[in-house]
């Protein structure tokens, strides 16, 4: 512990940490290590944003997926998979419901389907913030090139959540197939930081053949980048994919990560995924609890949310999004926080753009 303990404070007063302390650090978290560093989380996540918590209204409006990543639910070999598209009208009405909720960002999220050409999104983003001028659009559709990104930047986008899952090249070799590299990946990350976009990246906690080394890479990745939000969640088997006999990552290490990330980046905005609450029932409390502000309750159509599961068991798939809504607030509530009506700014705005290599 005492190591641990030692690390721990270097970090919450350098803000960096070698490969070396990063693998000590993962490798030695136990309980006592992971209550000392979520009460330094804790405190760093109060400094800057006090005890508000963000939500994002999460519209999965198309599970159209070109690629086959070994890990993922609606891989395009998936034969499983009853394949949708929402129509503008049904994302605005998507919209329409979570404004009337106090959702004041937007992310669309689906997978690389070629039907949304730049034409298409951009008329889709046009429409949005005509509407809903007070609003954030983010989106998560994957790998795209520099030209398309600008185009839905111009258009309105103003955040763009792309994880890059793994930053190891080898180790992103195993869960993708040979169309797709890690080199790519992360490029399309510093494509969309020079064009202005919010970035958003993370990882898989538990991803197979993952190793500490894998993950203390992972660290010095997002402190090289410096986005304005990491999304991680543990590694969660789907039963129609190469992975569906891979054990999942596990809530303990993955709340460890989160609080080491607060401590390393203080200002980035942290969400308490889906995928924690599906793994625990106090999953996303325990997430807030380890430093994260940001909570993404979902607002796509009752009819299709069985049709986007990334992984196994995901939660909420049947639950109207007014009550998930409700939910959440009573759940934020219970351990001494409260979800706010805002566009939930990174307080890395001004850090954006520093660097393009």
């Amino acid at each position: 512990m005492q190591t641990q303990k030692m690390l721990i404070d270097k970090l919450a007063n350098t803000k960096t940490l070698s490969k070396e302390e990063w693998i000590t650090l993962i490798d030695g978290h136990d309980a006592d290590s992971a209550a000392y560093l979520f009460a330094q989380a804790r405190d760093i996540r109060h400094q800057h944003y006090g005890k508000e918590v963000f939500q994002r209204g999460l519209i999965e409006f198309t599970n159209y997926c070109k690629q086959d990543c070994f890990y993922c639910g609606i891989r395009k070999s998936n034969p499983e998979v009853v394949r949708y598209r929402l129509s503008e009208a049904e994302i605005l009405s998507c919209c329409e419901l979570g404004y009337e909720l106090g959702f004041r960002t937007f992310v669309l999220q689906g997978g690389e389907d070629n039907f949304f050409t730049d034409e298409r999104l951009s008329h889709i983003i046009a429409h949005i913030h005509q509407a809903f001028p007070d609003c954030a659009i983010t989106l998560s559709i994957g790998e795209r090139s520099f030209a398309s990104y600008q185009t839905l930047f111009k258009a309105g986008a103003q955040r763009f959540l792309l994880r890059h899952e793994t930053h190891n090249h080898a180790h992103y070799a195993t869960l993708h197939p040979e169309n797709l590299s890690a080199r790519k990946r992360q490029a399309c990350l510093w494509d969309l930081k020079k064009i202005g976009f919010e970035v958003g990246t993370g990882f898989m906690v538990g991803s197979p053949f993952q190793t500490s080394a894998h993950l203390a890479e992972d660290m010095l990745f997002l402190k090289k980048l410096n986005p304005q939000m990491i999304g991680i969640g543990p590694f969660i088997p789907h039963h129609a994919t190469p992975f569906h006999d891979q054990c999942a990552g596990t809530l303990e290490l993955t709340l460890f990560m989160i609080g080491l990330i607060r401590l390393m980046l203080p200002k980035v905005l942290l969400p308490s995924t889906t995928s924690l609450g599906t793994i625990a029932t106090d999953g996303r409390e325990k997430g807030i609890l380890a430093g994260a502000n940001v909570v993404m309750p979902n607002l796509s159509p009752i009819n299709t949310r069985k049709n986007y599961q990334l992984y196994d068991n995901k939660i909420c798939l049947d639950d109207d999004a007014r009550d998930c809504r409700q939910c959440m607030e009573n759940r934020m509530n219970t351990i001494g926080y409260k979800i706010v009506v805002c566009k939930g700014d990174s307080l890395n705005l001004d850090e954006r753009n520093v660097a393009y290599v």
